[in-house]
């Protein structure tokens, strides 16, 4: 991390504590939120793009077994 985002990121802690109990456990809140709904979208574009490489048959599948004898030729 730069210094610069250090310092910004330490000038927002500070701002959080200068609110009000309430308005900081909303703004936790929020956050929390706005980050499950980021992971949901990057999963939702992984899952995608898998769904597109099965079917361009660029995904194989097989036992566990399988797999692991492969690796080990």
């Amino acid at each position: 991390m730069s210094s610069h985002w250090k310092v910004m990121f330490q000038d927002v802690l500070n701002m959080t504590v200068s609110l009000p109990e309430e308005q900081q456990e909303d703004l936790i809140a929020i956050i929390r939120r706005r980050l499950i709904e980021h992971k949901r979208e990057v999963l939702a574009e992984r899952i995608n793009e898998a769904r597109k490489e099965y079917r361009l048959g660029k995904v194989r599948r097989g036992t566990v077994e399988n797999l692991i004898k492969e690796i080990s030729e």
